[in-house]
């Protein structure tokens, strides 16, 4: 599909099928959907609850598979031309672009600072662009940052720009290695190949960076900048969870001029103990209802603090498929994959993503859209404001003042603002005056009472009620029959870091989990959005799949307890040997992995890399995911609620000074621990199969007893073994020390439930 004219496309949609992968997929369905065959066929002379438990789990694996089947089958992105676009004589639109950070301590300030400075800086008129910061922290520091920062970009943007710098994150452009390959690096280092006046350019700016960031680091070493006089006399007597909405606008384009920075503002909403805020979520709608107060931009774009443009014509790009001469009018926002810039080698921790980026994302792309990401997103804002396609035809209707007042809440100057962006009257970005928003407007939509009663969080806005509100809110948008557009450049758009370490991981899962899980049983499952609403029946499916993330560790854990269950009863779950079923098992075992492997082979990978991720998606699944489970029980019987944890930004790839110093960079890439509940389970799982190979290997395994078949055999070991291997880490850790150790507490926890275990199954055998 072209977008544009005929011969000079804005955009096209690429079809990336494969015969051989889909072929593959239907492959190992027959072979996955061959085992369940062969318990029902054989499900006499077994033990029947053991044999019925294992024939579940495998018939959800079985139906899992079709769920990523469905998929992957139709794999398509966006190619977008932006040279194209700025060839257009039409008015291009204005921008609103999003950063939110919620605590200075663990995302530190230089990195919010960096990616601000990358947004400052890209290729798009800059009167007709408007950054937003949300600190939900409530810090001080980061807005004496951001003033400094400020300061830093009237210098950083023109340069930028004057000599087409690719990486416009300064701690990128200065520090990153010249292999990095996420990013053009071309212009990062060497000035040799330059002119004698841009060398001294480019020291000037380095030097004003490292000035910076110096200024940044006294700033926290004082705790508070300026003793919290001036500027900062607001921050007095205020706590992270208590305080007054604080709004400053840093900088405005006040002439509308090109040349000049777009406008910079500081919002921290207001806080109050006995309110609830609903995370990120609550923070992105009062971005909303600001800036709509403010520049009221047709377009938003939404990044979370650590996650810089990498690629300058970013905007450029979205504006290909948002607006233009022939724009998808049923496009409601376009995602760009989430990259990550340092990636340590051979993906450690599992959390690279690039396998789901390249398969996953851009299956669903080919059906209704990709799933909103949370981050490196461009959001359409009448739809965001809740516009469903049918309603395109009646935007022009006037409507009730007091319906208006119920759905946005009462603030009449905002309700106006929603007003026009649903009709599409956008001020030009000339007449735009910050200064003049009345402050009390301003200050009032941002409070914590101000969506008491309203649609927000509901139908207007982010959705509330789970606390990945990125998938609750692109879920809602497509349930109405809107479309999502995947662009994935050959340059990563955006470049993010991600946590190096075993807890900062484990944290980071547990929240999707639970998120994810509090989508699914709640009033926003996607089952009911296919029967009562526009979502397609494909795209329900592509939306299970990420849905039950949580839920898979149920049967996966369910499945391995089995496993040790049937050695330490001497109970068959696998045909023997002299059995022809025999080969089914292992063809699942052989033809899954070698389709895997290929997969991480194709998009560039080691197969080392393939192996950390084995490792890491067993440990994932019995451990955070199971806790988010637990957790998501927990709220739906009322005894607690889920909290949203922020996950720490490791500094090292952060952008200070510091970056590459030997002490900071010591053990990164290993697997560490804390005394975090997120390792019991898997902990206990380990020791189970520990205990299980010890009893077969010295064979202490009891007489075949009548209805457990022939008995435990080469195969039920050789996936317990599999299972203990793809838990190394742990396994490491029990003999570990320091943080590469396993707490004593947790590894005492993991043995008594290990032994329950154990006692459970003698006594269950000797029934």
């Amino acid at each position: 599909m072209d977008i544009g004219s005929s011969s000079h496309p804005l955009c096209e949609k690429v079809s990336s099928k494969n015969f051989v992968k889909n072929l593959f997929h239907i492959i190992i369905f027959f072979l996955l959907l061959s085992l369940p065959t062969y318990r029902i066929v054989s499900y006499q002379n077994h033990d029947s609850t053991f044999w019925h438990l294992a024939l579940l789990c495998e018939l959800w694996f079985t139906f899992y598979w079709v769920l990523i089947i469905s998929t992957k089958w139709n794999p398509v992105h966006y190619k977008t031309y932006p040279e194209r676009l700025l060839q257009w004589r039409g008015e291009l639109p204005s921008v609103d672009m999003f950063v939110t950070t919620a605590d200075a301590v663990l995302e530190p300030a230089i990195m919010t600072i960096n990616t601000v400075l990358s947004l400052l800086a890209v290729d798009y008129p800059t009167h007709k662009l408007a950054c937003y910061v949300s600190d939900d922290g409530c810090s001080p520091i980061i807005l004496y940052s951001l003033i400094e920062a400020s300061k830093f970009a009237k210098l950083w943007v023109p340069f930028c720009k004057k000599h087409n710098v690719q990486v416009r994150a300064p701690f990128r452009y200065f520090y990153s290695n010249d292999d990095d390959d996420t990013s053009s690096s071309s212009d990062h280092h060497s000035t040799k190949k330059y002119s004698k006046d841009f060398q001294q350019e480019w020291i000037r700016m380095k030097d004003e960076y490292e000035q910076l960031s110096c200024k940044i680091e006294n700033a926290l070493k004082m705790s508070v900048p300026s003793g919290l006089s001036g500027d900062f006399e607001m921050f007095v007597n205020t706590q992270r969870n208590n305080h007054p909405t604080i709004i400053k606008v840093i900088w405005e384009n006040k002439k509308g001029i090109t040349d000049e920075l777009p406008h910079l503002v500081y919002i921290s909403r207001e806080k109050r103990p006995k309110h609830t805020h609903h995370y990120k979520a609550g923070a992105m709608n009062v971005l909303t209802r600001v800036s709509g107060l403010m520049t009221n931009a047709p377009y938003m774009l939404n990044v979370d603090c650590d996650m810089f443009v990498n690629d300058p014509n970013v905007v450029l790009r979205a504006m290909c498929l948002l607006s233009g001469p022939k724009p998808l009018n049923d496009i409601a926002f376009v995602q760009f994959p989430q990259v990550f810039y340092d990636r340590l080698k051979d993906d450690p921790f599992g959390n690279q993503m690039i396998v789901i980026f390249e398969y996953m994302a851009k299956g669903i792309a080919g059906l209704q859209g990709p799933c909103y990401s949370g981050t490196g997103c461009f959001h359409s804002r009448k739809i965001i404001y809740g516009l469903s396609p049918e309603d395109t035809k009646n935007i022009n209707c006037e409507q009730d003042e007091g319906l208006l007042i119920k759905q946005f809440g009462n603030s009449k100057e905002f309700a106006g603002a929603a007003t026009n962006a649903l009709k599409g009257n956008y001020i030009t970005a000339s007449e735009i005056r910050l200064q003049t928003i009345s402050v009390e407007t301003a200050y009032h939509v941002a409070s914590c009472i101000y969506e008491s009663g309203t649609s927000w969080g509901t139908k207007v806005g982010w959705m509330y009620g789970s606390t990945t509100e990125d998938m609750n809110t692109g879920l809602c948008i497509h349930k109405k029959g809107w479309r999502s557009a995947f662009c994935a450049p050959d340059l990563p758009a955006f470049l993010g870091c991600t946590p190096t370490n075993g807890p900062g991981s484990m944290i980071q899962q547990k929240r999707w989990a639970t998120g994810l899980l509090e989508i699914l049983v709640g009033r926003n499952c996607p089952i009911f959005f296919t029967i009562f609403d526009k979502l397609q029946f494909r795209q329900c499916l592509a939306y299970l799949w990420v849905l039950f993330w949580g839920f898979c560790s149920i049967p996966e854990l369910c499945y391995s307890l089995l496993l040790a269950y049937s050695i330490i009863t001497n109970s068959q779950l696998y045909p023997q040997s002299q059995e022809p079923t025999f080969i089914i098992p292992i063809s699942i075992f052989v033809v899954y992995n070698l389709y895997t492997i290929s997969e991480y082979i194709a998009t560039g990978q080691s197969i080392k890399a393939w192996w950390n991720n084995q490792k890491m998606t067993r440990i994932i699944s019995m451990g955070p995911w199971i806790l988010g489970v637990i957790g998501v029980i927990l709220k739906l019987i009322g005894i607690s609620e889920t909290v949203f944890e922020v996950t720490k930004k490791d500094q090292s790839t952060s952008g200070t000074i510091t970056d590459h110093d030997d002490h900071i960079n010591a053990g990164v890439g290993t697997f560490t621990f804390d005394e975090s509940p997120v390792f019991v389970p898997v902990t206990t799982l380990l020791l189970v199969q520990l205990i299980a190979l010890a009893m077969a290997f010295l064979r202490l395994k009891p007489p075949v007893r009548s209805g457990a078949g022939h008995g435990s055999g080469a195969l039920e070991v050789f996936c317990s073994l599999w299972l203990v291997l793809c838990l190394w880490n742990i396994l490491k850790g029990l003999f570990g020390k320091g943080k590469y150790g396993i707490p004593f507490s947790t590894i005492f926890k993991s043995a008594a439930l290990a032994l329950l275990f154990v006692a459970f199954c003698n006594r269950r055998n000797n029934i």
